[in-house]
């Protein structure tokens, strides 16, 4: 196949690339610099990519946009998480809607978020849109590639949990502090924690691909944890005790109230509905054996 990836430089998309190269398929990476070989040049911001760019192509994977947990949210940086996914997801979307020889496919990010704060409640592809800024922006996102999935493409919306790898995100912030035995529950723990390896990640994008399924997949594996469920199991995959609970003030005052709140202190109980009915295989679906392939 030949496959058009957005953040292709990001932590993601980096993975999928190379996977999807050394499964023999043609990668063309969208960037924001001059073109080189195997590379299209564009500028979501501006609105600026060539009509006939995706021409040829199978599918596009849409992984672009800007850090959510990089920066305090503060009024700009909370515009630019919003610009940086709906306009580069609008840009795609009509680009593909234009073309008579553009992609059958198109994946297209968003996360599960969009579910909003949960208190345990089991969470599948069918549950409502939630409240707060991570729902509002998720919800824009997927409503963003509209004109693509009107021009008959087949769409899905890769709605992702916390991507465990030690190459990066979560886990690679967490690693020093369990290895120091300063790694602990967030609070109290008991909220709910979505998470999946990043060889599933990236194992369902390339499902995805040619599997018959489009709208919102959760992709996240089928055994959520608490966060308190996930500090032990980490402490005991790296053989050390997870005892010390960190005090919510403390990430509040480095990240910002509202920040620490909706990647730290809530959570989501989610379910990959539609991945295990269509017939994926998680390869790491308990957080013990996610621990022990990465570890």
């Amino acid at each position: 196949m030949r496959v058009i990836v957005s953040g292709a430089s990001g932590l993601i998309g980096t993975a999928l690339c190379s996977s999807l190269t050394a499964s023999g398929h043609d990668v063309i990476k969208l960037v924001r610099r001059t073109a080189s070989a195997n590379e299209i040049e564009w500028n979501p911001a501006k609105g600026v990519l060539a009509a006939d760019a995706l021409d040829g192509s199978d599918a596009v994977v849409h992984l672009a946009g800007a850090g959510i947990g990089d920066k305090r949210w503060t009024k700009e940086y909370r515009q630019l998480i919003l610009d940086s996914r709906v306009k580069s997801t609008t840009l795609l979307a009509e680009t593909i809607a234009a073309s008579s020889k553009g992609p059958a496919t198109f994946l297209s990010g968003s996360a599960i978020g969009i579910y909003g704060a949960s208190d345990g409640r089991h969470l599948d592809e069918s549950s409502p849109v939630g409240e707060g800024f991570l729902a509002d922006v998720c919800q824009q996102w997927e409503a963003a590639a509209e004109p693509a999935w009107r021009a008959d493409t087949r769409v899905a919306f890769l709605r992702t949990g916390i991507v465990l790898t030690p190459e990066g995100g979560a886990l690679k912030k967490m690693l020093p502090l369990f290895k120091l035995f300063l790694g602990g529950r967030f609070g109290n723990g008991k909220q709910w924690q979505s998470w999946v390896s990043l060889p599933d990640e990236i194992g369902a994008i390339e499902y995805l691909l040619t599997a018959a399924v489009h709208g919102p997949v959760n992709i996240t594996a089928p055994n959520p944890v608490t966060n308190a469920e996930f500090a032990k199991a980490l402490g005991k995959a790296l053989g050390r005790p997870s005892l010390l609970p960190v005090p919510a003030f403390a990430p509040k005052l480095l990240l910002g109230s509202e920040l620490a709140d909706a990647l730290l202190f809530t959570g989501q109980k989610v379910h990959p509905q539609k991945l295990l009915d269509s017939g994926y295989t998680f390869q790491h679906p308990t957080l013990p054996e996610a621990f022990a392939a990465l570890l």
